[in-house]
């Protein structure tokens, strides 16, 4: 790979390599004047940009920490994730300069990301590189905070390596790979799995301001983007725009999501394209990477999220601890180089999710097949019991987004003076879809066992979702909750 390499695509602009090294000199001389050196935790707060790819290698060339802030959340949440982490700089993407007022008060730097495509030279002497150890902290990821405060996940400069060579391996990841990055770069899938990783090789990362269907399609066929990531909301995104059925997704040589289970349904689609479809698991806490699906297993075992990646452990566990035999679900924990150290200022959090040997307990149920592969059922919390029987909201979920009317679902356990608790189904309607409730539940009754079936569907205009992609079923719940106290 060669300085004259394009790393970056934005807006129509191509910055190589040698360029991106150039803004990085200089952003690191900046924090560096500023007093911000080894340690020190900086925050960036915007959506996908160069700018904040060039403040995280700056941050970590200085041996500061990076901190990507979620863009959607509101100022008290933002607030607390700065006072948490105790952080020393918020770098604003050039797109929020506005918002430094808000933050006049602060006790730390505050600054606006300048940038422009135009060539900058590099500085006549360049800030040295930070001395660092494997184990010393590269970023501080915000969880998406699903069951309350989120926790800071450290992940070491190790954490990442690791991760990137476990994909590298998987994915066989090439120096002629581009990668379209439209999740948000504040998660850690997009960051460390796709930006992260392709730089390491040599690769090409389109970035797309956020998430948008019609414009993702674009830069697929204008730029040949060969990988993606992304979540099930945006693959079924792609499949419901119009421009679907005659766009030419002939360069890209696989799709990868994670975060939470795909449909099948919505996997044969892109199959029906001669589309690799390749699922893996994993967590902030993992780097993310735990699992994945090779693309030569993608077809026969379709809807798996793979076996354990070449550099860690998974294993299927019961309450007791005991690993589970092949086919019984349990809990999913790991461990590996690439599992997270613990959690920032927290160690009861970290004693509560991190365990002798340094496994890391998911909170995810799942099984694991006589030939090692994963299968992710559903979230620890998230199950619940109707009758004396267990239920998986992601299996009720999957089945419910068969239905044609059925853009979304998203289903909770709700109580009932009967049954103890029952399904509560959330759904959204494909557009011009008028959802008939009794149909759906007649629809579900025909592929589910009695108890799965939701007892109750309410239809709104959209999910709540955290900056990652996933459902707050937190959100849904105290909706659930104010529905029952008003009837």
């Amino acid at each position: 790979m060669s300085g004259s390499e394009v790393a970056l695509v934005y807006l129509g602009d191509q910055i190589t390599y040698r360029e991106v090294h150039s803004r990085v000199l200089i952003r690191a001389a900046a924090l560096a004047a500023a007093g911000v050196g080894k340690g020190d935790r900086v925050a960036y707060l915007g959506e996908n940009h160069p700018a904040l790819i060039e403040t995280m290698l700056a941050v970590v060339r200085i041996g500061g920490v990076f901190l990507p802030l979620n863009n959607r959340l509101t100022h008290n949440e933002l607030h607390y994730q700065l006072t948490d982490s105790a952080a020393s700089a918020l770098i604003l993407g050039p797109e929020r300069c506005a918002d430094s007022e808000s933050f006049a008060d602060a006790s730390f730097i505050v600054d606006v990301a300048v940038w422009s495509p135009d060539p900058v030279a590099a500085p006549a002497i360049a800030v040295p590189a930070a001395q660092v150890g494997g184990t010393d902290p590269a970023f501080l990821l915000y969880t998406s905070g699903t069951t309350g405060r989120p926790k800071g996940a450290i992940l070491s400069h190790e954490n990442l390596l690791w991760n990137s060579f476990n994909l590298m391996l998987d994915v066989d990841v090439r120096s002629d790979e581009v990668a379209l990055v439209s999740a948000p770069m504040f998660h850690v899938a997009a960051l460390n799995q796709l930006v992260v990783t392709v730089y390491l090789k040599g690769g090409r990362s389109v970035i797309a301001p956020k998430w948008d269907a019609d414009l993702a399609l674009d830069l697929i066929e204008s730029h040949g983007v060969t990988w993606m990531f992304g979540v099930a909301t945006m693959f079924a995104d792609l499949t419901n725009s119009a421009r679907w059925a005659h766009t030419d997704l002939a360069s890209i040589r696989s799709v990868m999501s994670g975060g939470a289970p795909i449909p099948r349904h919505l996997i044969d689609l892109y199959m029906e394209k001669g589309i690799t479809f390749c699922q893996g698991y994993g967590l902030t806490e993992t780097a993310p990477g735990a699992t994945f699906l090779p693309q030569h297993e993608s077809v026969r075992k379709a809807g798996s999220a793979g076996a354990q990646v070449m550099f860690d452990e998974v294993m299927i566990v019961d309450a007791d601890g005991t690993e589970c035999p092949p086919g019984t679900t349990g809990e999913i924990i790991i461990r590996g180089p690439n599992v997270s150290t613990g959690y920032w200022r927290n160690p009861a959090a970290t004693a509560t999710a991190f365990s002798d040997g340094g496994w890391f307990h998911s909170g995810d149920i799942g099984y694991r097949d006589t030939e090692g592969f994963f299968f992710i059922v559903d979230r620890l919390k998230d199950m619940y019991i109707s009758g004396g029987e267990n239920v998986y909201p992601a299996e009720v979920e999957a089945v419910l987004f068969e239905h044609p009317d059925v853009a979304e679902a998203a289903v909770i356990g709700m109580p009932d003076d009967r049954w103890g608790e029952v399904g509560h189904a959330f759904v959204v309607s494909h557009e011009d879809a008028l959802i008939n409730v009794s149909e759906v539940q007649e629809f579900a009754s025909t592929r589910l066992a009695r108890y799965k079936v939701p007892k109750r569907i309410t239809v709104v205009p959209r999910l709540p979702r955290t900056g990652s992609g996933k459902v707050r079923k937190t959100a849904l719940r105290s909706d659930a909750t104010h529905e029952a106290s008003v009837r």
